[in-house]
């Protein structure tokens, strides 16, 4: 018998940033080094940070992250790296580069590029030709890319069954999504047991733009048990010390595929205790998706270089589980809330919101818009002559709002965070330039019922509540215009959230919903708002990603559209 002992490195990178990334991939490098690690593991292009996107197509960007890969090729003296990194021959390729004793050793190239959904690799790279094996410390090793591992007879299989490999790498960037964990898990162990062989899969960790990743790295041994994991939405170092037949067992199997050697048999030398990994209890699905809020919160405020973040405080639900959210992920000191109140606005709201503000201890102002409002009736008065008040005045309304918010962002240098649901954006019932006018959006693919859950979630997390009952209770409303509720404009949630799963995030026809026992009538209201505001969303700010299929990179209609219109 042999042994591997390895460690997963799954670490939050940043898009561009080259050094920074190098630096810390070299740290935990060095970290491994005091265990005795024989193989050390890092994300799906951990170099250049996931995705990349365009940056891809300067040639600068490329040739300078394969310098930094020699780099940490250098410090790869006494243990064996796989690094993610964009290769470039005569094209560009998401690669695997396995480092040793200071020098690349050999790379691997991505075979099965996805271009679906948040995925458009094929724009950048072109798919890997080889599908090769790497003996690795005398132990034949199979090292693939993230989208690789989800074919049955994709390169793990190439690899395992032609190339007697004993061992699978995957290295991977792969989004999170609400339930995504446990589908990664339940294909990760069948992939172990129907190729007989250890799997070790590392996955990114970080919030990118709209994009979050949960690492949660996982290693199964051959018959699909899960032997160690990582941690949920954070940076974390696994190891494990694995046992395998050896080279000696499988060498018939190896002639089909590429053969690379990497190092020889390990000396056997006795190795430190290892810290402590293994299980960790998985977050419920509210701790998932809160987390991941917080986390791609957190990480979108910081890499685009700000520290502060204000918030205009209706006294709403929206509002006040995005304020916790962001206190959560920056600390209450980094948080500024705004209530800005109107003619329209319930004495009831604007207790709350200033109640919501001392139980998260954050600066609060109180900017009443009332005068602001007389002018632009006074203003307007000529142009407006005879004519009834309508929408037009309720998103003026929004609009000033959305002005003041945007003022102090200029004047402070905080970032306007805006508050509206997927819900609302989904149907159009938000103001462009009004509510919808910030630089990110952290609710954006949470529908309304899910913000009470995650609300309540919060609450009972803190054993009282920080938001508060009436807050919680209340009908919800606009407040731009006598007696107003969203009821006077949309179903009732609990009716309109599932039927725009069912169009936005299934793509079903209207027919279909309507059999799922939907009144006909209202199912095809919302299906024409959701179609006619597709404009509106094309200008809103990035926001968290946590259902399957969200708003921008998810779901990309044109603007000028007749399909379904007649």
């Amino acid at each position: 018998m042999s042994s591997l002992r390895i460690a997963v490195a799954q670490i939050n990178t940043t898009v561009g940033d080259l050094g920074g990334n190098t630096k810390k991939i070299i740290e935990y490098i060095k970290k491994a080094s005091k265990f005795k690690t024989d193989i050390v593991i890092f994300p799906e292009l951990a170099i250049t940070g996931y995705p990349p996107e365009d940056l891809l197509l300067r040639e600068d960007f490329v040739s300078e992250n394969k310098e930094y890969l020699k780099k940490i090729a250098k410090e790869t003296k006494r243990l064996t790296a796989i690094v993610g990194f964009a290769d470039k021959k005569d094209a560009i390729y998401n690669a695997a580069a396995v480092l040793n004793k200071g020098k690349i050793k050999g790379v691997y190239h991505k075979i099965y590029l996805p271009n679906y959904a948040v995925f458009d690799e094929k724009r950048y790279f072109q798919p890997g030709q080889e599908c090769p094996v790497f003996i690795i410390n005398g132990i034949v090793t199979g090292i693939n890319i993230c989208e690789d591992i989800w074919y049955h007879e994709g390169p793990p299989r190439w690899q395992a069954k032609k190339g007697g490999a004993e061992l699978i790498i995957n290295i991977s960037s792969s989004p999170y999504h609400s339930g995504k964990g446990e589908l990664r898990k339940k294909m990760i162990s069948e992939r172990a047991r129907e190729n007989n062989c250890h799997i070790i899969y590392n996955n990114l960790i970080g919030g990118q733009d709209e994009l979050v990743f949960d690492g949660n790295s996982f290693v199964f041994d051959k018959k699909g048990r899960l032997i160690a994991e990582g941690k949920q939405f954070e940076e974390d170092m696994i190891f494990a010390d694995l046992e395998f037949s050896g080279i000696s067992n499988r060498k018939s199997k190896i002639p089909p595929v590429k053969v690379i050697k990497v190092s020889g048999k390990s000396n056997g030398e006795i190795k430190p205790h290892l810290p402590e990994t293994g299980k960790n209890k998985p977050l419920d699905k509210l701790g998932e998706i809160y987390t991941a809020l917080l986390l791609g919160t957190r990480d979108y405020v910081r890499k685009n270089g700000f520290s502060k973040v204000v918030i205009g405080l209706s006294g709403g639900i929206d509002s006040a589980l995005t304020a916790v959210i962001v206190v959560d992920a920056l600390g209450n000191d980094n948080v500024i809330g705004v209530s800005m109140p109107s003619l329209f606005s319930s004495a009831g709201s604007i207790i709350d919101a200033e109640e919501l503000s001392k139980n998260l201890s954050i600066k609060f102002f109180k900017i009443s818009i009332s005068a602001l409002m007389e002018t632009y009736d006074t203003t307007l008065e000529d142009v407006f002559e005879k004519l009834q008040r309508d929408t037009t005045e309720e998103n003026i309304q929004a609009r000033i709002r959305g002005n003041i918010l945007m003022a102090l962002s200029n004047k402070f240098g905080w970032l306007v965070l805006t508050t509206g649901n997927k819900s609302e954006i989904s149907t159009g019932y938000c103001t462009l330039y009004g509510d919808m006018a910030g630089g990110f959006a952290i609710l954006k693919d949470v529908p309304k019922t899910l913000v009470y859950e995650l609300a309540k979630y919060k609450n009972s997390l803190e054993g009282r509540e920080i938001i508060t009952r009436s807050i919680l209770e209340k009908e919800p409303s606009a407040e731009l215009k006598p007696n107003q509720k969203d009821a006077d404009t949309l179903p009732p949630y609990s009716v309109l959230d599932p039927i725009l799963h069912a169009y936005v995030e299934e793509d079903k026809p209207v027919e279909k919903i309507v059999k799922m026992g939907y009144n006909e009538e209202i199912v095809r209201r919302i299906a024409q708002m959701v179609d006619k505001n597709e404009y509106k969303r094309r200008q809103a700010p990035p926001g968290i990603k946590i259902t399957p299929k969200a708003f921008g990179k998810d779901r990309r209609l044109p603007i000028t559209n007749k399909w379904g219109k007649g």
